[in-house]
């Protein structure tokens, strides 16, 4: 096939990225991509040409009884605990609304479309998982980062995770993000950077064991020097959507 010819390349782009391009005829497209320009630039063309749009829808706040409904949902009822050691500060993170990183539904529903991360079970649901912004980042102060909401995509079988940013994050220079994964009880385990504006795909063997959510964190260039974040806190989300 001459994927050289210009209708040919766009049109395989458009279905890549919009989503519809699946199994093994995605998995053929992603192969190709490294030795065909062509349809690199016809990739990015429409990555650009559709990012935008996801801007343009403004965000509406549900009411409270809904947010209530599924806080139950995933996190239970309280339980009072009167005499629990204080919570580490990652395990006080994971009760805040990872629903706070959908500020537009749009948004949302394109990243989730371009998330597709390999996976040794084509026909398995990826995990999708919202990291929205952290009330615990204080504001950017220290780590250069105002907010930072990302959507992460884990295959089925645990051995691959897709992450990207839902809005640009601005990042100083000299700084890094860098993935953890929080288990329910322990310290928190590092993934690796993640590119603070495109798309950073992470092959570990099982991701989600004793991974009840994942937290980025602003470190120095290089990663954390302590293998324990070390910055704000500025992205959560917990597994189970």
């Amino acid at each position: 096939m001459d994927y050289g010819r210009r209708e040919r390349a766009d049109r395989l782009a458009a279905a890549y990225v919009l989503g519809t391009l699946r199994g093994p005829a995605r998995r053929r497209f992603e192969a190709l991509l490294p030795a065909h320009p062509a349809l690199r630039e016809a990739v990015e063309g429409w990555r650009l040409r559709l990012e935008p749009m996801s801007l343009s829808v403004a965000p509406v706040a549900p009411p409270d009884r809904v947010w209530q409904q599924i806080e139950r949902r995933l996190f239970g009822e309280p339980a009072p605990a009167p005499d629990e050691a204080p919570a580490r500060w990652w395990q006080q993170l994971l009760p805040w609304r990872l629903l706070s990183g959908l500020a537009s539904a749009a948004a949302l529903g394109m990243a989730v479309l371009m998330l597709q991360p390999p996976s040794a079970d084509p026909d398995g649901a990826p995990i999708v998982v919202v990291l929205g912004a952290s009330p615990k980042s204080g504001g950017g102060s220290g780590g250069g980062v105002m907010h930072a909401s990302f959507v992460a995509s884990v295959s089925a079988d645990g051995q691959a995770l897709v992450l990207r940013p839902i809005d640009l994050v601005p990042l100083e220079t000299g700084r890094a993000l860098e993935l953890w994964a929080l288990p329910a009880d322990g310290a928190p385990r590092s993934l690796g950077l993640v590119d603070a504006h495109g798309q950073t795909v992470l092959r570990r063997a099982r991701l989600l064991d004793d991974t009840r959510a994942f937290a980025i964190s602003v470190e120095p260039a290089g990663g954390s020097p302590t293998g324990q974040p070390t910055g704000p806190v500025v992205s959560v989300g917990q597994i189970g959507i």
